[in-house]
């Protein structure tokens, strides 16, 4: 069973139009509890910019594009830069941000995290499930400390080493393809970032009991009815109808818990001044 080739399909239905594209986020942004934590801690660090000063932001493996589109919706100060090594990704959108009020605030460009042409200095730079499909993440740590604005920050948000992606299961079960490895030991991630010259202020497990949970519901079984047969995907609704509740109140209760352990790792760290 095969994340990618749904997510491909996905974003391939969202761009015949905005509307559809803006659904696409919502739900992107609706399902996944990863969202909600990196909104959260998004808000919380662009906030402390004052309004009227410019905040230039790398969305650093931007995919779908929804996280520079919340940054420049919530953020009318923000210029966001977003770039991703798939050609076919950056292209859609682009083609939704021209339709959006928010197109001047953002830029795309195709570009290699470990040989990052994207010029600095940056004030935020924000990494969402992207570090663990590269094999050398001491370059890209290094190039966004090159690029990062004394003081400036940057948010990482990564599977952990505590199991629960699918990247380790029987080939009949991977759930998730082109990881470099499973995960991430917390010290491993600190100790990485500082030998690129940058400072973790925090590292927070995500996906503990609740979110873990959450995530089955809401997003592995769907998967496996979508890549099952017809009868499985017409049963899909029906089962996301009986679901969604139970799993939303699932990710509520993980974004208000202080997990001890979790499958997820939110991360931001500083260059000092």
């Amino acid at each position: 069973m095969k994340y990618d080739p749904i997510k491909d399909r996905l974003g391939a239905l969202a761009e015949k139009h905005p509307a559809l594209q803006r659904l696409l986020y919502g739900l992107l942004d609706l399902l996944f509890l990863r969202a909600w934590y990196v909104r959260r801690a998004t808000r919380r660090l662009l906030s402390a910019y004052p309004p009227g000063r410019t905040i230039r932001v790398l969305d650093a493996g931007t995919g779908f594009g929804q996280y520079a589109y919340f940054v420049a919706r919530s953020f009318p100060n923000a210029e966001v830069r977003a770039v991703d090594v798939k050609g076919d990704y950056l292209a859609r959108a682009e083609q939704f941000a021209r339709q959006t009020p928010q197109s001047a605030q953002l830029t795309f460009a195709q570009d290699d995290l470990t040989d990052l042409e994207s010029d600095g200095p940056f004030d935020f730079i924000l990494s969402v499930d992207v570090m663990e499909h590269i094999p050398d993440d001491e370059a890209v740590f290094q190039n966004f400390a090159r690029v990062l604005r004394p003081g400036g920050r940057v948010l990482i948000n990564t599977p952990s080493d505590k199991g629960g992606s699918g990247v380790t299961e029987a080939d009949d079960e991977s759930f998730i393809e082109e990881h470099a490895r499973a995960g991430y030991n917390r010290a491993e991630l600190e100790a990485k970032l500082r030998r690129a010259g940058l400072e973790p202020e925090t590292c927070e497990y995500t996906y503990g009991p609740y979110g873990s949970a959450a995530w089955k519901l809401l997003i592995k079984r769907p998967m496996l009815m979508l890549n099952g047969g017809w009868a499985a995907k017409l049963l899909a609704p029906l089962y996301y109808a009986a679901a969604l509740p139970v799993g939303l109140l699932l990710n509520a209760l993980d974004v208000r818990r202080d997990n001890a352990e979790g499958t997820g790792l939110l991360t931001v760290a500083r260059k000092p001044e």
